[in-house]
């Protein structure tokens, strides 16, 4: 228990609370994730992808093929470069000026993304945009996430970690309501979601309500980070920007040699790896699973966002404190434990039958199948809120406080490097169950072809005993 307790570098961590932080510095970072979530929930979720594979690009086929390749290419760009700046960032010192130069390319990526009219010919510049927006975006909650370590002591980190990720999908949930309740209008009825005529004087048909995700997005985090800026203390400079950025380097190439032999820091970046990767697709394909094999419409798919994004926010709040009692190993293997369950919910669930048992003669018989389904989002929400907010935690404890920012970065290459296995693994295994050898049906390939999921969370599963982690409830009470 020893060596678990103390972690990878076999000695207690250092409290990285030198200095009390004001109450408002601590509100102000946690105010970040409540000011970068309508990004993920509008832009790259529920509105805006979707509008513009809909009503964008030539068909859904192509609009699916080219937003992939726009966010990966963004993707690709986090990947190659975030350990090297996160590198250079340690050896220099404030992380603040990483996060406003990324979050004005982030900003500008958003607001272009106004732009993208329905049915527009050359959608370079869009395709542009939406890169833009990932990198930027993405790019400074790499080190936002970095800060979070000198904000208060270790047994504090997994509250702060959980309080801010549910902080979070509240403010997602929040912008989410306000699109389809206000802004975003079928074209057909000229009506939102909640029945109101667009505010603004926002035009249905050329679909300003869904291209206007982009702009509010840009400017709720505009005025939402902006307390960070201004409250959140950062750590001060500590050497010239040449010399920095050449031990930056040198700290890096090192770091890369001996990961390897780092067996608890490797282990984690590689389980997280593949249960990262299985959470992603499990959220990119549950909106076209409910489609496809339960027949939903867009409204109850975007209720079925709602309710997700609550107990999201429920989820990682009380993961937090979880972690803060049981540490944050314990938090993520319960986490994959219930995604699981809910892949097997998701999996054995169809408008006819629930646990693959048949509880109605035909489809709408029976209200069951759907409220499996919403249950199976509602764990899931709460699972993902808690292990994404704990893996942050989990991450802390595997380098010193001279690191962390590096090793976000190295945790963002291990996120961006492989999200291509989810999405390919299900495209795959969807078309192999569907080919003719086998005779299933559209219904049953697409329930099938989203097994994969569990076997990249399964592998994380596995290869997390390899983790280790610094802390445990004995040190909350000592503390």
């Amino acid at each position: 228990m020893d060596d678990e307790k103390h972690g990878p570098a076999s000695r207690p961590a250092p409290d990285p609370a030198a200095r009390p932080v004001a109450r408002r510095g601590i509100w102000g970072w946690m105010l970040f994730d409540w000011a970068q979530q309508p990004f993920h929930t509008l832009v790259i979720t529920f509105v805006f992808a979707p509008y513009f594979a809909a009503a964008v690009a030539p068909d859904a086929a192509r609009g699916q093929e080219l937003w992939g390749y726009a966010t990966g290419i963004g993707g690709l760009l986090i990947a190659l470069s975030s350990p090297v700046l996160g590198a250079i960032a340690d050896a220099s010192g404030p992380r603040k000026p990483w996060v406003f130069v990324f979050s004005i390319i982030g900003v500008i990526g958003c607001w272009m993304l106004w732009y993208a009219t329905p049915g527009m010919g050359d959608l370079t510049f869009v395709l542009i945009a939406i890169a833009l927006a990932v990198f930027g975006m993405e790019f400074a909650a790499v080190f936002n996430n970095a800060m979070m370590p000198d904000l208060v002591p270790r047994s504090e980190l997994g509250r702060l970690s959980g309080s801010a990720w549910g902080l979070g999908y509240v403010g997602g949930l929040i912008s989410l309501v306000l699109v389809l309740g206000f802004m975003s209008a079928s074209p057909e009825s000229g009506r939102t979601m909640l029945g109101f005529e667009p505010i603004f004087g926002l035009d249905p048909l050329s679909r300003e309500g869904d291209r206007a995700s982009g702009p509010l997005t840009a400017l709720w985090y505009v005025i939402f980070a902006l307390p960070m800026f201004l409250f959140t203390p950062d750590i001060p400079r500590k050497a010239a920007r040449a010399g920095a950025i050449r031990r930056g380097l040198d700290n890096l190439v090192a770091t890369l040699r001996r990961l390897p032999g780092e067996k608890s820091y490797f282990g984690f970046l590689m389980s997280s790896m593949f249960y990262r990767d299985a959470l992603n697709a499990l959220y990119a394909f549950g909106g076209i699973y409910a489609a496809g094999v339960l027949g939903w419409s867009i409204i109850q798919i975007g209720i079925f966002g709602i309710l997700a994004n609550i107990t999201g926010a429920l989820g990682a709040w009380i993961g937090g404190r979880a972690d803060q009692r049981y540490g944050p190993k314990v938090v993520v293997t319960w986490s994959i434990l219930i995604l699981i369950l809910c892949c097997v919910l998701v999996i054995s669930t169809t408008q006819t039958q629930v646990l693959f048992v048949t509880v109605a003669a035909e489809a709408g018989a029976s209200s069951l199948p759907d409220i499996v389904f919403y249950t199976a989002g509602a764990l899931i929400g709460s699972a993902g809120g808690s292990i994404q907010a704990a893996s942050r935690t989990l991450l802390v404890d595997q380098v010193e406080r001279d690191r962390v920012t590096e090793a976000f970065g190295l945790y963002a290459l291990s996120g961006k490097a492989t999200t291509f296995i989810g999405p390919l693994a299900i495209a795959f295994a969807t078309a192999f169950f569907a080919s003719e050898v086998f005779g299933f049906t559209t219904q049953e390939a697409q329930r099938l072809g989203v097994t994969p999921i569990i076997v990249l969370f399964v592998i994380g599963l596995v290869l997390l005993p390899l983790v280790k982690t610094r802390y445990y409830a004995t040190e909350a009470a000592a503390g």
